[in-house]
């Protein structure tokens, strides 16, 4: 398994953790180039987000009961995988 990270966790006790758990890290380092793309591509969390952070409602949390802020998030789903499949069809 391999982990790729940001020059933001360059630091080596983040890499001995990784391999004491037999994770291979892909971190790059600060001032030299990572090789692998990492920060050139937008990753599907980040994305989706993002996408999350467009619906105002959202952007800022004004709910005081959780209840009604989850149903926010599920509507918002249903919004973002709507306009998703709408290109398709």
């Amino acid at each position: 398994m391999t982990v790729y990270a940001d020059r933001g966790y360059d630091h080596n006790k983040y890499r001995r953790r990784l391999r004491a758990r037999g994770i291979k890290p892909q971190i790059a380092r600060r001032g030299e180039s990572h090789g692998s793309g990492l920060g050139t591509v937008r990753w599907v969390v980040e994305r989706t987000i993002a996408w999350y952070h467009g619906m105002k409602r959202l952007r800022i949390r004004w709910e005081r009961r959780d209840d009604i802020h989850e149903a926010f998030l599920g509507l918002a789903t249903c919004t973002i995988c709507y306009r998703h499949v709408q290109r398709f069809c």
